[in-house]
């Protein structure tokens, strides 16, 4: 496919859905008698952060040929997302996820994508190559190197790259994948094209073996990469290089919902990177982000702008 427009500052891939979220707290999916409808999926959620940070952003992506997919196409657009790299499958359904949120760290999902969900089914004729090997930030995620033609779709977008930061999201979900062997060796594969890594321990655990976070940040950098950050949880995050160290603790919030939390962080990160700040500070607006979504019912529709979150950074600085 030939590009006919500017090179996006971010460049999404991966996952795509229709998150169905409880309108009720603290009670299980059989009690629940509302739910909200809103636009989900990992990657399509890092390209709505960004989207909302006043970043230009194209995900690719596909989507069923259904009204689920139908609204995410134009829920996409509504976000400020790029959706011309969303193509539509004929064979397979929009996937949909639920989720039971018990506040303050429990929020069991239920994924419904069978036998595939369309964005595992992409190829790569629906690569605007030049797009992939312009952007500014390529981001992928290990749920998208799982099956078949997604996986190879992948690595023609990373042989294409040139340049630029490559994101790897770590997100690891074990539904997707036959072991954590199988999940290993495609991770080890693609790391030699990444040049940021971020993920949580358990995360880092299936990519290098390792859930120390300075073991796990190390082992990310002898991998290749530039940038290693690891998610602490209620002890923060952690980011290294190979000439500095930073640990940033958590912006404590009354927590509705942890899921779009990471997401958040994210599209964070590419904002911090593409505007060039250091370490500590991409870290701790990623924090905040993350922070605020937290205290929010739903995610994709949560992401806050870039005021809110320096409107918090600045109250912060005036303590």
């Amino acid at each position: 496919m030939t590009s006919n427009a500017s090179a996006p500052d971010v460049l999404a891939l991966g996952r795509l859905g229709v998150d169905i979220y409880p309108l009720q707290t603290g009670v299980g999916l059989e009690a629940v008698e509302t739910f909200g409808k809103f636009l989900g999926g990992s990657a399509a959620n890092v390209a709505v952060a960004a989207a909302r940070l006043g970043r230009d952003v194209r995900l690719v992506s596909r989507v069923g040929d259904d009204p689920f997919g139908r609204y995410l196409l134009a829920e996409l657009t509504r976000l400020g997302v790029d959706n011309r790299d969303v193509r539509v499958d004929e064979t397979l359904k929009t996937p949909v996820t639920f989720c039971e949120v018990f506040p303050p760290d429990d929020f069991p999902l239920y994924f419904y994508r069978d036998p595939k969900a369309p964005d595992l089914n992409i190829v790569e004729d629906d690569l605007d190559l030049e797009a992939v090997r312009a952007a500014r930030i390529l981001w992928f995620t290990t749920t998208g190197l799982s099956v078949e033609p997604s996986r190879a779709t992948h690595h023609a977008a990373l042989a294409a790259r040139r340049g630029g930061h490559t994101i790897f999201d770590l997100d690891y979900r074990p539904m997707f994948w036959a072991s954590r062997e199988q999940a290993r060796a495609q991770v080890d594969r693609a790391l030699e094209h990444a040049t940021v890594a971020v993920g949580n321990r358990e995360e880092c655990e299936v990519a290098v073996g390792e859930t120390d976070p300075q073991r796990a940040a190390d082992a990310l950098l002898d991998r290749g990469v530039e940038v290693a950050i690891v998610k602490l949880g209620p002890a923060g995050v952690l980011a290294k290089t190979r000439e500095e160290a930073v640990v940033v603790p958590p912006y404590p919030v009354d927590v509705v919902n942890g899921l779009g939390a990471g997401d958040a962080f994210g599209g964070s990160l590419c904002h911090g990177l593409l505007h060039g700040w250091g370490l500590e500070r991409i870290l701790r607006f990623a924090n905040i982000a993350g922070a605020i979504v937290a205290s929010r019912l739903e995610c994709s529709t949560a992401m806050p702008t870039s005021d809110e979150v320096e409107r918090v950074l600045a109250a912060g600085a005036s303590r």
